[in-house]
């Protein structure tokens, strides 16, 4: 089905001159329920490979494309050019309109000395605490390698498995209806 063809209709007066059209509600909201997100047995994990949009991520796991706002509203996708990731040639527009310097330092950091330690994934930096320059310890993080990292992050997302897509959808429905 089809993402808006279930929002509500509503009347609107546009132009504010007594003649009201009927619109879709686009205002209305649903959010997933965090312990839906944090389920691992109703989620699976997904890496966003290069050039890959909802659209295509939901074709391979749902077998059509109609499914990219389950997609969306699981990872909390509100903007698809700032929350899903970028391809190549777009990252590396967005570093260079976003830096005078991408290759600057953006940060310095060290390992932390105690609890998390070591690296849970290939995007995953949490093991690192920020310092200032002074520090014995302190490697620099340029402003590109920052943004690869977001990137990475976003790269990994979370895909609700298929034996659940009829009733989530069901449930957004009953939600988005009220």
């Amino acid at each position: 089905m089809l993402y808006f063809s279930q929002f509500p209709k509503t009347t609107y007066d546009i132009a504010g001159n007594g003649n009201k059209k009927t619109i879709t509600d686009i205002w209305r909201r649903v959010k997933v329920r965090s312990k839906i997100v944090n389920n691992l047995a109703l989620l699976d994990k997904y890496d966003v490979q290069e050039g890959e949009s909802p659209e295509t991520v939901a074709y391979k796991a749902y077998g059509t494309t109609d499914y990219f706002w389950v997609v969306c509203l699981v990872n909390d996708i509100v903007n698809r050019y700032y929350d899903w990731p970028l391809d190549e040639y777009n990252f590396q527009q967005y570093v260079a309109d976003k830096y005078t310097n991408p290759a600057g330092i953006h940060h310095y950091e060290k390992l932390q000395s105690s609890g998390h330690q070591t690296a849970e994934g290939p995007a995953d930096y949490d093991h690192y605490i920020e310092v200032n320059s002074d520090d014995p310890q302190a490697q620099s993080v340029s402003n590109i390698e920052y943004e690869r990292r977001l990137q990475d992050k976003k790269r990994q997302i979370r895909l609700l498995s298929p034996q659940y897509l009829q009733a989530f959808e069901d449930e957004f429905q009953k939600l988005i209806s009220k």
